[in-house]
């Protein structure tokens, strides 16, 4: 944005403070209308024919728009993608363990790579690291939504998973109906 001595045109619309318009006028004769209130003029439309321009104090206006920024920023939720890695041989145990991870996971709102890892001959019965993922998706059925199907990619078969939006809120309102019924 251009303000006051940087805006260059011959003639601008005018705008005052409170949003009345002042019309059309000579860019000098706009500044001065500025400098008597003791604000800035500034140019909010610049491909406009002419420009357009606000009466305006520009370190307040400057201020509230970082300031709405600053709170767009604060309510954006940034989701990570966190990954659990499985051989197609996993002993029960470990596979609960990563299956816990999952859905700690999950539980932060993260998305989770669930990625099997073949080696050597492994890589000839992929059906094995197929069978692991989908019992993966079905002991996760209930908070989670599959984003990518499994899929052969190199030596690793992947598939990533999302946590259901409703899941959270999902146990706090049948627990609340249930209090409702008895």
């Amino acid at each position: 944005m251009r303000i006051n001595g940087e805006i260059h045109i011959r003639e601008v619309r005018v705008t005052s403070a409170t949003g009345e318009q002042l019309g059309i006028m000579p860019t000098r004769e706009a500044m001065r209308l500025a400098e008597e209130q003791h604000l800035d003029l500034v140019e909010v439309a610049p491909k406009a024919r002419p420009p357009v321009c606000r009466i305006m104090d520009f370190g307040k206006y400057r201020y509230e728009q970082q300031k709405r920024e600053k709170e767009a920023r604060k309510k954006q939720k940034v989701i990570t993608i966190k990954e659990v890695k499985l051989r197609p041989n996993i002993e029960q145990h470990d596979y609960e363990v990563k299956l816990k991870h999952a859905m700690r996971f999950l539980g932060e709102g993260n998305k989770v790579k669930v990625t099997i890892m073949f080696r050597g001959r492994e890589l000839s019965h992929p059906e094995l690291g197929q069978e692991i993922l989908d019992r993966v998706a079905e002991d996760l059925k209930d908070s989670i939504i599959v984003d990518r199907k499994p899929k052969l990619e190199g030596r690793n078969m992947i598939m990533i998973v999302a946590p259901k939006a409703a899941s959270k809120n999902g146990g706090q309102k049948k627990a609340r109906q249930a209090k409702g019924d008895a």
